[in-house]
């Protein structure tokens, strides 16, 4: 009687139940571990992504504050210009529309309404004093306003004179025909618009008027009760009429010689500050020309401070942060050193990163010290 023989299993043949679940177990782990790369690698790549924006934000901010900081006090008179002053008077405006919104908390010209080439402008820099959260604290967040000379419209290439009676409430003006080509009409593509402000020089004075309506082709009005209250016709002096009583009206109207004219030039009067739109958006840095509406600068600026180089008694006071406020006169401002931060959000703003951006600008056309003498 034969035996009855079995088939023993080859293992070479497949993988035990014990093996399967350690392969299994080893490739999760592997997957886990491959995804969690994945996500690193991708917030990595956020990161650097939000930070080279906020940097490129933050060096555009920089590149045109240093271009009108730069060009302070240019084209204005040594050691700036008095405003409507005396009787009747009362204090002119700057970081405001011409329909009369500031942007700025403390918005009146310092030291009796003195247009100086720089305005510094210590804690004064947040519209409506609002807080910015992520602010570094002590917060302290500055505005700045500069004044200088346009150079680029030839509004200087016009005879202008007061009319008749106008009481320097508004110019004449024609176009000088000793230039050729002949200058570029008041009214057209970069010229002037309502809010601008004019320097006029006449009679040994100098004053500013704000432009209140849309100039025409021969005429610029400066009415009472503009935005940044500079005309002011019922001011003793530092006004446009105190010119038009010195230097005399319009021989004819428009002028077609120099006589009885004026000097005229458009001034910018420029103001930095940050704004903290609604709808939760983040801090932005805004610029705001004359009496114009400002504009946005760059985003996500949570921080501004300027400090100044100033001389005083013939010392100088390296960054001094409120010249104003330690009874310094802006006149004596030699540099002016600035820091921006940013803030760079990542994706539902879990996580961020703050960066500083400092530089110095000399105010090459502010007060002039000859260290050899």
């Amino acid at each position: 009687m034969g035996r009855m023989k079995t088939n023993k299993q080859d293992s070479r043949l497949g993988f035990t139940l014990l093996e399967l679940m350690v392969s299994m177990a080893l490739g999760l782990i592997v997957m886990a571990s491959l995804a969690s790369l994945f996500r690193t690698g991708m917030t990595s790549t956020m990161l650097v992504t939000q930070r080279a924006q906020t940097q490129m934000d933050m060096r555009a901010a920089m590149d045109l504050m240093v271009q009108d900081i730069g060009m302070a006090g240019a084209g204005l008179p040594t050691g700036g210009i008095q405003l409507p002053t005396g009787t009747g008077s009362s204090a002119s405006k700057f970081g405001c529309e011409l329909g009369g919104t500031c942007h700025v908390p403390n918005f009146n010209y310092p030291a009796g309404n003195f247009l100086y080439g720089i305005i510094p402008g210590f804690s004064n820099g947040v519209e409506g004093n609002a807080s910015i959260p992520a602010a570094p604290t002590p917060t302290v967040n500055d505005s700045i306003t500069v004044i200088y000379a346009d150079y680029n419209f030839p509004i200087w290439e016009y005879w202008a004179c007061f009319p008749t009676g106008s009481n320097g409430a508004s110019l004449a003006l024609a176009a000088n025909t000793a230039y050729n080509p002949a200058p570029t009409a008041i009214n057209g593509a970069g010229g002037i618009q309502a809010g601008d402000l004019i320097m006029v020089s006449g009679g040994g004075l100098t004053a500013i008027g704000e432009v209140t309506t849309a100039p025409t082709v021969s005429t610029l009005t400066f009415a009472n009760l503009d935005g940044l209250n500079i005309n002011q016709s019922g001011a003793a002096s530092g006004n446009l009429k105190a010119i038009q009583s010195a230097v005399g009206s319009c021989v004819a109207n428009p002028p077609t010689s120099s006589a009885n004219t004026v000097g005229v030039y458009r001034i910018f009067a420029v103001t930095y500050y940050l704004t903290l739109p609604g709808g939760g958006q983040s801090p932005r840095l805004m610029r705001q020309v004359n009496g114009l509406a400002p504009v946005p600068v760059a985003d996500d600026i949570i921080n501004l401070q300027f400090a100044y180089d100033v001389y005083n008694g013939g010392a100088l006071d390296a960054n001094q942060s409120n010249p104003l406020g330690a009874a310094e006169s802006p006149n004596n401002i030699q540099k002016v050193n600035i820091v921006v931060m940013g803030q760079s959000i990542t994706q539902n703003s879990k996580n961020s990163q703050n960066m500083y951006l400092a530089t110095s600008v000399s105010a090459r056309n502010m007060t002039f010290r000859n260290r050899y003498q």
